[in-house]
């Protein structure tokens, strides 16, 4: 069914600080009531470089770049990590009587061989002092325009809004076959092995709907997000992807056109063992553009050369403004209030 508009997102990955508010504000708004959500979280955000969560998920495939036959499931306990029980009994005597134990202790043990969970990688990064880097990567469903969960689901059970492109699955033709699990190469979909349905984000369309951002992006800290739809001219969320060209997708490669865009991170200089600043970025280029690109058939040098031209275009205007002249681009990126990064 072809659609009347398509809601986008873009993420500036230079604000985002990691705190999770993004991650708790989703997970209470939809999966923290009913049973087998435990180790879904819609949104997360990961810190890169690490493995993501699912683990691994950037290997595992999907439906338009792998063998559709030989896609594995992610297992619940090993690649999203059992939920941790403490000892709250032991500790927190709330009906009397005197506590067992001091101190929460986590269950299964955190430094176990089978344990993971989300963010498991947090802040870890890789370089050595003085030239370590990180940087935090929020993931939701793509709500692709081609989106590969459709084309693998053999009950129709997943469609694109007409609306506003936003991709759902209806609970009540879904029968848990997981097909769209493999064919989503970003994992964004959940198998709810007690309902025996899958579940993924909704983009909070019934806040879409009244003109609200959905609500991880509304309750960001950093103001990371902006949301409008693609055909309009006059949203920030246009004016960062088509006019100023300083957002990217994610895996471009895997030709599921997302519609989340990212803006890359910039990153201080790197010391050469002189200890004197050189002129290379402390996060690597080659590293964002194996992540980062504008379409599936971008070569790896067009990426690079991408990275680079989106952080010259920055680093320009900031110039401007420091120099006392305006900038469309910067006051977008400094958005002060909702109605210029909530464009519905």
């Amino acid at each position: 069914m072809p659609i009347m508009k398509q809601i986008r997102m873009v993420a500036d990955l230079n604000k985002c600080l990691g705190c999770q508010t993004c991650t708790m504000s989703c997970k209470t708004m939809w999966t923290d009531r009913n049973k087998g959500q435990m180790h879904m979280y819609w949104i997360n955000v990961e810190t890169r470089p690490g493995k993501g969560y699912p683990k691994n998920w950037e290997t595992q495939g999907g439906w338009f770049t792998a063998d559709r036959n030989n896609i594995p499931l992610p297992n619940i306990s090993e690649d999203y990590g059992a939920p941790w029980e403490y000892n709250h009994h032991e500790v927190l005597k709330t009906e009397g009587g005197d506590s067992q134990a001091s101190n929460l202790i986590p269950s299964p043990e955190p430094s176990g061989s089978d344990a993971y969970a989300s963010n498991w990688d947090e802040d870890v990064g890789k370089g050595i002092f003085p030239n370590s880097y990180y940087f935090y990567l929020p993931r939701i469903c793509n709500h692709c325009t081609d989106p590969p969960c459709l084309e693998a689901c053999p009950r129709q059970a997943i469609y694109k809004r007409k609306e506003d492109g936003i991709v759902l699955i209806d609970p009540k033709r879904c029968r848990g076959y997981r097909y769209c699990v493999k064919g989503c190469p970003y994992k964004k979909i959940y198998y709810n092995s007690v309902e025996k349905i899958s579940q993924k984000c909704i983009f909070c369309y019934p806040r879409i709907e009244q003109r609200k951002g959905n609500f991880c992006a509304a309750q960001c800290v950093g103001r990371i997000y902006w949301v409008g739809y693609a055909e309009d001219t006059n949203s920030n969320v246009y004016k960062l992807v088509n006019k100023w060209k300083v957002a990217l997708r994610l895996h471009p490669e895997y030709k599921t056109e997302p519609n989340v865009f990212y803006i890359p991170p910039l990153s201080p200089p790197t010391y050469s063992f002189a200890g004197k600043l050189t002129t290379s970025p402390r996060i690597p280029i080659e590293m964002l553009a194996k992540m980062f690109g504008d379409a599936y058939d971008q070569s790896y040098d067009q990426r690079v050369a991408r990275i680079k031209q989106i952080s010259d275009i920055i680093q320009n205007e900031r110039k401007k403004v420091s120099a006392g002249s305006n900038s469309e681009l910067i006051d977008i990126l400094i958005s002060r209030s909702e109605k210029d990064r909530f464009q519905l």
